[in-house]
Formats: C-alpha cells, sequence, structure tokens
C-alpha cells in the first residue's frame, strides 16, 4: 500500500474538530485520494472532549475502525493535556500538532514523555485576526496539512478556497477570512 496517513484529532465539542476532520477529507478525495475522516462519539456535550479520525490513502482503505497507532495528532484545545492521553499509541516518527499560546518547553511537560515532533500554533490568534472570532478548526486544518504533507499546499488552498466557494456562495467575508487564516497557519505552525 502506498503511503497511509492516520490522523487523530482530539477537542472539546462546539470547537470544530469534527469539521475540520470531514473538511480534510473531502479535499484530499477531491484530489483523487482514498479517505475516511470520521468522529468517535460518546455523551457529547458543548465543551466535552471529542475524537475525530482521518485516513488518506493512494490505493483503497480496507480498515475500518478508529486509529490506535496515528501518525499526527492534532490537539484542538490545549486543556486536553491534562484531561486525554493526546500522545497514546501516537509514532515517535509523526508528530503532534497543539494550538496554544505556551511555549514548546511547557507543552513538552504535558505530554506524558513523547519524544516525537512537536508542533505547536496560536489557532485563536489566527482565527480572532482573520475571522473576528475565535474557531480553531481552520487554523488547525492547515497546520495539520503543513506538517502532516499529506497534500500540496498550493494544491490544498486551491480546493479549500472552492470548499468554501460552494458553501458560503453568499457570504464573501466568510470564505476570504477563512483563507487568510488557512494561509497564516501554513506559515505559522513551528516545530
Amino acid at each position: 500500500m502506498t503511503q497511509l496517513t492516520e490522523i487523530r484529532w482530539h477537542g472539546r465539542g462546539g470547537q470544530g474538530a469534527k469539521t475540520a476532520s470531514l473538511l480534510l477529507a473531502d479535499v484530499a478525495f477531491s484530489i483523487g485520494k482514498y479517505v475516511q475522516g470520521f468522529p468517535e462519539y460518546g455523551p457529547e456535550r458543548m465543551g466535552a472532549p471529542i475524537t475525530a479520525y482521518n485516513r488518506i490513502s493512494g490505493e483503497k482503505i480496507l480498515v475500518h475502525s478508529n486509529i490506535y497507532e496515528p501518525d499526527y495528532v492534532v490537539v484542538v484545545d490545549d486543556t486536553l493535556l491534562d484531561v486525554v492521553d493526546v500522545t497514546k499509541g501516537l509514532k515517535k516518527e509523526g508528530a503532534i500538532i497543539i494550538n496554544t499560546e505556551k511555549s514548546q518547553e511547557e507543552v513538552k511537560k504535558h505530554l506524558k514523555g513523547y519524544s516525537g515532533n512537536v508542533y505547536i500554533i496560536n489557532a485563536r490568534e489566527i482565527s480572532e485576526a482573520c475571522l473576528g472570532k475565535y474557531f480553531p478548526n481552520t487554523p488547525m486544518l492547515a497546520a495539520v496539512v503543513k506538517v502532516s504533507e499529506v497534500m500540496d499546499e498550493n494544491t490544498f488552498i486551491e480546493q479549500m478556497r472552492a470548499s468554501f466557494k460552494h458553501k458560503f456562495s453568499s457570504k464573501s467575508e466568510v470564505i476570504e477570512g477563512n483563507m487568510k487564516a488557512l494561509e497564516r497557519s501554513l506559515k505559522e505552525v513551528r516545530k
């Protein structure tokens, strides 16, 4: 099988982790990849921890289960670092991407000794500057594309613009704000 990339998302209900995982699946599918994008449901409520998943491959995906050993983990809310074992099963050659205002050194203290790559991004600052509100899923979506390299960045931007134009055809300000957040996030996610 060609490169199968598995991604696990951790967020809180209402932050858009599920939506971001589904958007990533849609965009990867639109460029000819085989994909899966799905949430794991429990007693969900606004603010409760949620998990979502992506599988992206150049060949058919034959496994249909949760992802227990992801290549990448996306943490949409850094308060989950002390609540959920976000590094559980995370491959050392993969990476974790965390939305935080904290430094790498501060964040690493909460990762239970994970020795792989750690990336941080301030999705709050980006979304508030570009969208006028706190929607962390758009910056985190761009960050995982940048870090995982599941697709070319320019292709990702083109496909996201087409997706946003379709979804928000009568709200050009929403399209432009989201596009600015994506582009800025691709530049600001850091190791």
